[in-house]
C-alpha cells in the first residue's frame, strides 16, 4: 500500500516574497480574515441546492405532526424518542449506536471515493457559513469592496450596514437554536414561551447556547472551524489514496502560469493555460491555493473549479484546468475506482445497514419488566398459600391505546392477586402490583423459575423470566 500514498509537499506560505518585496499573510493564522468571493457555476448551484434541501429538512422537521403529537421528538424528560409511528426507549439505544456506526462508515466510504464532498456540500458548518456570506455580500458588498472598506475609517453608513448584517446573523442564529432545541422539546410550546419570555431556564439556556455557537462559527470563525477544530480534516488522510477523487489542478497544462491578452497565443509566449488571475484563491472558503496541490484544508466544494472554468471560457480555452480528478489521473495513470479499501468500507457499510434494519424490525411494540419485592421474599397468607409480590412495568411503545393481558407459567395452580387485564396509553409506563399464591405442597424446590407473559390478544406476546421463592 505504500506506493498508493500521496506525496507530501510543503506549501506553507512564506512571510516574505522577494519578488514583490511584500510580506504575505499567513492563512494558517486564525486572526487573518478570509474574504470569500462569490462564485457562479454548476458545482455552486449543486452546493446551494443541497444546502437549501438540508435547511428545509432541518427547519420543517420539528413542525411535522403525526396524529396528535410531534412526529420527530427526542423527549429526554420522558426518556423516549418518537419517530412518526415508532417510539424508542433507552433499552433500544443499540439502534442509535448502530446508526452512528452507519454514519461513520458511510463517511469513510464517501471520503475514500469522493474525498471531502460532505464538507463542501452538506456539512452544516459549510451550509450556514455560505448563508452568512450571502447576507454579508447583500448588505456590505463584494469581497473586494468589503476588504477595502474594512481598512478605511468607519462611517455611519458603513456601521449601519454592518449592524443590519449582524442583526440578520443573530436572527438566523436564534431561529437555528430554536429549531434545534425543538427536536428535544415540543416546538409548539417552545416558540410561544420563548417569544413571551416564559421559557424555563434549561430550554432557554440551550436555545441561546446553540444560537451563540451558530453566530460564532458561521459568522466569525468559519474556516477556523474547518482548519483548526474539525477532526475530520485531520484523519481524512488515512482514507485518501491516489485514486480518491479530489479537486486538483492540472499543472502540466497550466504551467508556466502568467497573465496575457485574451487573443494572445500562450504557446508563443511560453505560457500554460493558467493566467494567474488568482480567482481560484479568492473564491476558496478556506483561503488555499489549489495550484499548490492537495491540502487538508480543501473541502471539495468546487468553488475554484467554477471560477477557473468561467475564466477558461472567457479566454477561449478548454475547461477543467481545475477539476474533480485523482492523483493517478493527474500523473497520467489510470484511476482504479473499485479497489480493496473502497470495497471493504462498502461491504462493512452494507452489513451494518442490514443489522440496523434487522434491529428495527425486531423492536417490540411493548415492553415488560418484572421487579420482585426485596423487602419480603415470601409470606404465608391467610389461605395458607406461599405468596410472592411483584411489580410488573408495562411500556406501550405504539401510538395507540393498547389493551394487554397478563399471565404466568412455570408453576401449577397459581392464584393471581391483582389485575390481569390493563389498558395502557401511548408511550405510558404502567405499573401493575401483583402477588402470586401457591400451595406449598406443589413446590418441590426453594426457588422455582417462572415466566410472566404479556399478550395483546392479537399477534404479539412477550415473556420475562423471574423467580418464585418458597419457605423450604
Amino acid at each position: 500500500m505504500s506506493q498508493d500514498k500521496i506525496d507530501v509537499k510543503d506549501v506553507t506560505p512564506k512571510t516574505f516574497n522577494p519578488k514583490t518585496q511584500k510580506t504575505s499573510k499567513d492563512r494558517f493564522n486564525p486572526s487573518n480574515r478570509i474574504y470569500v468571493r462569490e462564485s457562479q457555476g454548476q458545482f455552486q448551484k449543486l452546493r446551494r441546492y443541497g444546502g437549501w434541501l438540508l435547511l428545509l429538512l432541518f427547519g420543517i422537521g420539528p413542525w411535522i405532526r403525526y396524529g396528535d403529537r410531534q412526529a420527530i421528538l427526542i423527549d429526554i424528560g420522558h426518556q423516549q424518542f418518537n419517530f412518526f409511528g415508532t417510539t424508542l426507549y433507552p433499552q433500544d439505544l443499540t439502534l442509535l449506536a448502530l446508526l452512528f456506526v452507519v454514519a461513520a462508515f458511510g463517511l469513510f466510504f464517501i471520503t475514500t471515493f469522493l474525498g471531502r464532498v460532505w464538507c463542501g456540500y452538506l456539512c452544516p458548518q459549510t451550509v450556514w457559513t455560505f448563508m452568512y456570506i450571502w447576507f454579508e455580500e447583500k448588505l456590505e458588498g463584494s469581497a473586494n469592496k468589503r476588504r477595502k472598506q474594512d481598512q478605511l475609517p468607519k462611517t455611519l453608513h458603513l456601521l449601519t450596514r454592518k449592524a443590519l448584517k449582524h442583526l440578520a446573523w443573530i436572527s438566523i442564529a436564534v431561529i437555528t437554536g430554536l429549531t434545534f432545541v425543538g427536536y428535544f422539546v415540543s416546538i409548539n410550546e417552545l416558540v410561544p414561551q420563548f417569544i413571551t419570555f416564559n421559557l424555563s431556564f434549561w430550554p432557554a439556556f440551550w436555545v441561546l447556547f446553540f444560537a451563540a455557537c451558530t453566530y460564532g462559527n458561521a459568522g466569525w470563525m468559519r474556516s477556523i472551524v474547518c482548519v483548526h477544530m474539525c477532526p475530520y480534516a485531520r484523519f481524512q488522510s488515512a482514507m485518501f489514496d491516489k485514486d480518491t477523487f479530489i479537486v486538483g489542478y492540472n499543472s502540466e497544462r497550466g504551467e508556466t502560469r502568467g497573465p496575457r491578452a485574451r487573443k494572445a497565443d500562450p504557446k508563443q509566449l511560453g505560457l500554460g493555460d493558467c493566467i494567474d488571475c488568482d480567482l481560484c484563491v479568492q473564491v476558496c472558503p478556506t483561503g488555499i491555493d489549489i495550484r499548490d496541490g492537495l491540502q487538508y484544508e480543501c473541502i471539495n466544494c468546487g468553488a475554484c473549479i467554477d471560477a477557473c472554468n468561467n475564466t477558461m471560457q472567457r479566454m477561449g480555452y478548454e475547461a477543467n484546468l481545475i477539476s474533480y480528478t485523482t492523483e493517478h489521473r493527474l500523473s497520467g495513470k489510470q484511476t482504479k475506482v473499485m479497489r480493496p479499501k473502497l470495497l471493504g468500507y462498502g461491504t462493512v457499510l452494507l452489513i451494518i445497514i442490514g443489522l440496523f434494519f434487522a434491529q428495527i424490525s425486531a423492536v417490540d411494540p411493548a415492553g415488560l419488566s418484572v421487579l420482585r419485592d426485596r423487602n419480603q421474599l415470601f409470606k404465608i397468607n391467610t389461605q395458607g398459600l406461599v405468596e410472592n409480590t411483584y411489580t410488573l412495568k408495562v411500556i406501550n411503545k405504539t401510538q395507540q391505546i393498547q389493551t394487554y393481558d397478563l399471565s404466568v407459567q412455570g408453576i401449577e395452580d397459581v392464584t393471581w392477586y391483582g389485575r390481569q387485564s390493563i389498558s395502557v396509553k401511548p408511550g405510558e409506563v404502567f405499573n401493575v402490583p401483583i402477588s402470586l399464591g401457591v400451595n406449598p405442597d406443589q413446590l418441590s424446590s426453594p426457588i422455582v423459575t417462572i415466566q410472566f407473559i404479556l399478550d395483546d390478544n392479537q399477534d404479539f406476546s412477550i415473556q420475562v423470566e423471574s423467580r418464585f421463592i418458597n419457605q423450604l
